[in-house]
């Protein structure tokens, strides 16, 4: 009987030091985050509230426009991964996201604006403007609102319209409590959800298990860090709302002038396919770029998509007047 009771002491010891190491793990983590946000980026004041932004490398100007659960970190690494390293990255942080203030409508054509005060206030005429899963549509109304600031415009994985067709993550159990933890801001419960349910995660990310599997150890790191980027979603979860809230209908896309490059994946699990092609198809002279795989994070395709992307831009920013600033 004693032992029965020395074993069942011993057993709630190492729950409870388990308990200790995990929020230990995850102070450590969050203060390694907010040192690093913090250290990354300044603020500018506009006329649409304080904007954060990031701002890394020399050249020709590039503006990215961030996806959901994101910031101006997230911006800067796919600024990184799709253009390398011979451009000047602005990646600002949306409406709500970290440090970026909310005005009183929140939506695509006012963060639009919002764009084209930062290049104001940073002195820059033109850029390229590259707009990622739920930034594209702020980056199409850049392209809509403000041409002549537009040296090309790039849609990656694009929240946008296809006639029928909605950009979302799946409806599941899985994801609707992830969704809540999400709408929560719940820092610890999305941080512990990354270490013991990785692929249920990268699934309402829009990653099938498959993706996931097949990726070498590089890949899987670059999926990792990317879900991380989400922490802290207590810092994240306004914008997340933002996003929420906009209503995503037909643009005049036949009115953008601006060269125009969009890639997605047919297994894109937040189904932005439809939403590709139908945007490549009515603005003048689109490239499209469709992968057969990568899910919506596009794994182990940032190499092929990077060289389309190089290529791209040689040819639209050769033509007289299209230089970014």
């Amino acid at each position: 009987m004693r032992s029965r009771s020395l074993i069942g002491l011993a057993a709630l010891a190492g729950s409870a030091a388990a308990a200790i190491g995990i929020g230990r793990a995850f102070r450590h983590d969050m203060r390694d985050v907010s040192a690093a946000l913090a250290a990354g980026s300044e603020l500018v004041a506009t006329e649409f509230g304080a904007v954060e932004y990031g701002r890394e490398g020399i050249g020709p100007t590039v503006l990215v426009s961030h996806g959901a659960g994101g910031g101006y970190d997230q911006g800067l690494f796919v600024g990184r991964e799709l253009l390398g390293s011979a451009w000047d990255v602005i990646a600002p942080s949306r409406f709500g996201y970290l440090r970026s203030e909310s005005p009183g409508r929140p939506l695509p054509d006012v963060q639009a604006d919002a764009y084209a005060a930062l290049l104001d206030r940073l002195g820059v005429e033109r850029a390229v403007v590259l707009g990622i899963s739920a930034g594209a549509p702020s980056a199409i109304e850049m392209a809509l609102r403000h041409p002549e600031r537009v040296a090309a415009l790039i849609l990656v994985v694009p929240r946008a319209y296809a006639p029928g067709c909605e950009v979302t993550a799946e409806h599941s159990p899985p994801n609707e409590m992830i969704m809540r933890m999400i709408e929560r801001g719940a820092d610890f419960a999305f941080w512990l959800a990354i270490r013991l349910a990785r692929r249920t995660v990268l699934r309402f990310l829009g990653v099938p298990a498959a993706v996931d599997r097949a990726a070498d150890p590089l890949e899987r790191a670059r999926l990792t860090w990317i879900m991380q980027s989400i922490l802290p979603l207590s810092r994240r979860v306004e914008g997340i709302r933002n996003d929420g809230a906009a209503v995503i209908g037909a643009w005049p896309l036949e009115r953008i002038g601006a060269p125009t490059f969009v890639v997605s994946a047919e297994d894109d699990l937040f189904g932005t396919l439809p939403a590709a092609r139908f945007t490549a198809a009515h603005i003048a002279g689109a490239e499209l770029m469709v992968l057969p795989s990568g899910g919506h994070l596009l794994a182990g395709r940032t190499d092929e998509i990077r060289a389309r992307i190089s290529a791209f831009l040689r040819r639209a920013l050769a033509t007289p007047g299209r230089a970014a600033a």
